[in-house]
């Protein structure tokens, strides 16, 4: 199959039925590494002639693209599909979505090179914040301006006036963004899903390891929603209450929501409050009471077993680490940065004030976490594309800060893949006094580098 190639995106156009032996006939490996020999930096199936597909009909695609992207750097996916066809990758791959869906091949358009600096006004909206926060962030590097909605109703509403925007952008995107095993909310709590009968699998299903990274990055405060649980069996007692045990090594707090015992021994539930986890009747019970949900999820000082030194191979990845900070906080201030200073040693920072922080954990074939400490203005300033207006309200700078610390990470992880180094990351634990951050970090010994951005100090701290 031949690529049609404009601007530096080649499009592939299979068309009626896709399942696992019409794809393998339809595109091979040879077919997408000519297109880009003709210096296609973005590789596209579309979906508009197909008729009817299958899991195991884009899977023959989906691992291409992972080989083309390993291999290559550049951007692959699906475009020109309708909200059905959407909603069924969607639904195909959930947590493995690692390539990027466009929506028409003019929204493809955006982020390609052949595009770039050709300023488009864009209307935005997804669903998933974090993919809200990243499209943003790219079209924004493209040389466009986009126009940001927070809801679905006000995307609505400003979808309506005619001619107010060259393009309007939803049902997209970007692979390899940031992560989505849990839900970030207000006061620093991770909320986990459980639903059915809760056994013995739960001790496999559970991801242990991102669990213990999110303690290590400053979570203090685990949320289970419960609310779909039908009963629970000693097996799956025992895993709560050797997590709870775990917890309370750092100071941290498990609380179920929504837990009927009308199928579970109330006993259970009484063992659960021994070791320490806590029950809430409704989730507003604990998001809005603020008094509650500062005391539970706040900083405390880590056990001594997480003091771990670094390694050469987390030190020699720190170019990555850097250049992925520095490249979003540059793009998103329109400032140049300047490297002050580079140590090993405990975290050092001079003036507290007019400071807030945020700490991102990752974990797999290397393990640590990224601390950055911003000065409250460059942070205004680099929240201020993703908010769609000026702001000084700390919690809401703080909130979309996690969002721009997810993209770094998202992009850390992308850069260590096409090394071969595989990690997964947390979600972004922010700190509005550093104080709280110290109790976290202090005791650990890491490499500082020193950064300005238009004279104003940034802090980049590696550690374990």
């Amino acid at each position: 199959m031949r690529a049609v190639i404009k601007n530096g995106i080649g499009v592939f156009y299979p068309q009626g039925f896709l399942d696992g032996n019409a794809s393998l006939a339809l595109l091979s490996i040879e077919d997408i590494n000519a297109t880009i020999s003709s210096n296609a930096d973005i590789i596209l199936v579309s979906l508009k002639k197909v008729i009817f597909f299958n899991r195991n009909g884009l899977d023959t695609f989906v691992k291409m693209f992972h080989k083309v992207r390993s291999a290559n750097h550049i951007i692959v996916g699906f475009c020109d599909y309708d909200t059905k066809k959407y909603n069924a990758i969607q639904k195909f791959y959930k947590d493995e979505l690692t390539f990027s869906l466009f929506k028409t091949k003019e929204v493809a358009n955006l982020f390609s090179s052949g595009y770039k600096n050709q300023a488009k006004n864009v209307l935005l909206f997804s669903e998933d914040k974090s993919q809200r926060a990243a499209l943003a962030i790219e079209l924004h590097d493209n040389g466009h301006n986009p126009i940001v909605a927070q809801t679905k109703e006000e995307f609505l509403e400003k979808s309506k006036t005619e001619n107010a925007y060259d393009l309007i952008m939803t049902e997209s995107y970007l692979g390899q963004i940031g992560q989505q095993v849990a839900t970030r909310v207000t006061g620093n709590a991770i909320i986990y899903t459980l639903s059915s009968f809760l056994d013995a699998e739960i001790g496999n299903s559970f991801n242990i390891a991102y669990h213990n990274n999110s303690l290590n990055v400053g979570f203090r405060l685990f949320i289970f929603d419960a609310y779909k649980v039908v009963s629970m069996n000693v097996h799956a007692l025992n895993f709560f209450s050797k997590l709870a045990s775990a917890a309370a090594e750092y100071n941290a707090t498990i609380s179920f929501v929504g837990m009927t015992f009308e199928k579970t021994p109330i006993a259970f539930k009484e063992t659960l409050e021994d070791s320490g986890i806590m029950f809430f009747e409704q989730m507003n019970d604990i998001l809005e009471n603020k008094e509650l949900l500062d005391e539970l999820g706040a900083s405390s000082a880590t056990g001594s077993k997480n003091k771990r030194p670094l390694n050469k191979g987390i030190v020699a990845e720190l170019p990555n680490f850097i250049d992925a900070t520095v490249a979003t906080i540059e793009m998103m201030t329109n400032s140049q940065a300047t490297k002050d200073a580079a140590k090993v040693d405990k975290i050092h920072i001079e003036n507290q004030e007019n400071k807030i922080a945020s700490s991102i954990g990752f974990y797999g074939d290397i393990d640590g976490m990224v601390i950055l400490v911003f000065p409250l203005d460059i942070a205004k300033k680099s929240c201020e594309l993703l908010i769609g207006e000026e702001t000084d309200d700390v919690e809401l700078i703080l909130d979309t800060l996690a969002e721009l610390v997810n993209i770094v990470g998202g992009k850390i992880k992308t850069l260590l893949s096409d090394e071969k180094i595989h990690v997964d990351i947390t979600l972004p634990r922010t700190y509005r006094e550093i104080d709280s951050l110290l109790e976290i970090a202090q005791d650990k010994k890491g490499v500082q580098v020193d950064l300005s951005f238009d004279n104003d100090k940034f802090l980049f701290f590696l550690t374990r």
